[in-house]
C-alpha cells in the first residue's frame, strides 16, 4: 500500500466534490483480501494525511471482516459491511459492524434490530438497490425502498441513513452516470420522505468521480488505495 495512492484518492475526492458544489464525499476504503496489517497501515497513512477524519473500511464478509476487526479494536476505526448478508449472518453483523450497506430486504431488517445490542448506538444502514435490474446483482428493486425504508426506520436499534448501489459496469460514460442520476432522484425522495437520510454510497475505483458529480455522499474505494490484488 502506499500513502501517493491515498493521497490521490484524497485529492481526486476533493476535487470532485468541490466542482460538484457540495461537501467532499466521503471515503470508505475497501478491504476485501487485505489482511489486518495492510489496514492498519492505510490507517495510519489516513490519520497523518487528515488528522481527526473519521477512518471508515468496508467488508464484503462477516466472518473475514470479525478478525481484522478483532485485529484492530481500539484503533478507532468504523467499520461498514458492503457485501451481501445472509440471513444467518446478520445477528452477528448487527454486532460487529457501525454500518450495514446492503439492506435489501425485510428479513435483514428485523434479524439486525433484534440482535443490534441495546447499549450501543443505532446501527446505520442503507437500502442496497439494484437500479440496473441485474439478475446477478443484490440489492432491491427501486419500487420496494419507501416499505423497506419505512420498516428501518421504525426500528429504534437501527438508524436509515441512505441508500447503496452498484451499478452494472459501463464503457460509456453516459451509461454509467444515467444510473448514478437514477440513484440521485431515489435518494432526494428518501430523504424528503426520512429525516436524518443523508448517505447515498455509490462510485467505486473506476468511476468515483462520476458519482460524485451526480450525487454520491459516500464511495468505496479498494484498488485505487491498495494496487490490484495479486
Amino acid at each position: 500500500m502506499s500513502s501517493g495512492r491515498l493521497e490521490r484518492v484524497l485529492r481526486d475526492i476533493q476535487n470532485a466534490s468541490r466542482d460538484a458544489r457540495r461537501p467532499d464525499a466521503r471515503l470508505v476504503a475497501v478491504g476485501k483480501t487485505r489482511d489486518a496489517g495492510e489496514l492498519a497501515a492505510l490507517a495510519d497513512d489516513w490519520a497523518r494525511a487528515r488528522p481527526g477524519a473519521a477512518r471508515a473500511f468496508g467488508e464484503n464478509y462477516v466472518q473475514e471482516a470479525a478478525t481484522k476487526i478483532a485485529a484492530l479494536a481500539g484503533a478507532g476505526l468504523e467499520w461498514h459491511l458492503i457485501g451481501h448478508l445472509q440471513s444467518n449472518k446478520a445477528a452477528q453483523a448487527a454486532v460487529l459492524f457501525d454500518w450495514v450497506q446492503s439492506v435489501d430486504r425485510l428479513k435483514l431488517v428485523l434479524v439486525l434490530a433484534a440482535a443490534r445490542p441495546a447499549d450501543r448506538a443505532p446501527l446505520a444502514v442503507l437500502v442496497q438497490v439494484n437500479i440496473d435490474d441485474e439478475d446477478s446483482k443484490h440489492g432491491c428493486a427501486p419500487g420496494d425502498v419507501p416499505a423497506l425504508a419505512d420498516a428501518i426506520a421504525a426500528r429504534p436499534t437501527l438508524a436509515l441513513r441512505g441508500l447503496m448501489a452498484i451499478p452494472a459496469p459501463r464503457a460509456d460514460e453516459a451509461g454509467r452516470r444515467a444510473a448514478f442520476a437514477a440513484m440521485r432522484g431515489l435518494f432526494d425522495t428518501l430523504a424528503a420522505r426520512h429525516a436524518g437520510v443523508d448517505t447515498l454510497s455509490m462510485g467505486m475505483s473506476a468511476d468515483f468521480p462520476e458519482a460524485i458529480a451526480e450525487g454520491a455522499t459516500m464511495v468505496r474505494v479498494g484498488t485505487a488505495l491498495f494496487g490490484a490484488r495479486a
